[in-house]
This record gives structure tokens, C-alpha cells and sequence, in this order.
């Protein structure tokens, strides 16, 4: 964001402070990306319990299949029981 501001509303590095110009430049720029940044996350907040519930879900199908794969390819233990 500093980057991006600086490049598009600094013009005149001849002073120490800022001209009238460059000042209100600064903060539309600054402001107009912090607007875009909250509007971003607000959106993210939204989707990521989803996200991670679908997640959560595929991973417990997975872990589901893989033990009953397991289960499957365990061949059964017989014991061998002698009488005497």
C-alpha cells in the first residue's frame, strides 16, 4: 500500500513535508485501499466457517475410508487351540 501510494501521489521530492496535493492524494489512496482491504476480509469472515466445515467434512471421509480400507487388508488372527 506504501509503495502503490507514494509512486502514485508523490511528485515533488524537493520538501520535507507534503504538499497540500500530495497530502490529500495520501489519504484517498490510503483510504480507498483500506476500504478494499475491509471489504475483502468481510468477505472472508463470511466464507472461511464454510470453507472449513467442507474441509473438516472431506477429512472425516477420508479418514473414514482409509480405516475401513485397513480393515479390509487385516487379515483375521486365528489361534491355534490344541486339545490335550
Amino acid at each position: 500500500m506504501t509503495e502503490i501510494c507514494f509512486s502514485r501521489c508523490a511528485s515533488n521530492l524537493n520538501y520535507r513535508t507534503l504538499t497540500i496535493d500530495e497530502d490529500v492524494c495520501l489519504n484517498n489512496c490510503a483510504g480507498k485501499l483500506i476500504r478494499s482491504n475491509h471489504c475483502l476480509m468481510g468477505a472472508y469472515v463470511k466464507l472461511m466457517p464454510s470453507i472449513v466445515q467442507r474441509r473438516q467434512t472431506e477429512y472425516e471421509n477420508k479418514t473414514q475410508e482409509l480405516m475401513q480400507q485397513a480393515g479390509e487388508n487385516v487379515l483375521p488372527v486365528h489361534e491355534n487351540v490344541t486339545s490335550e
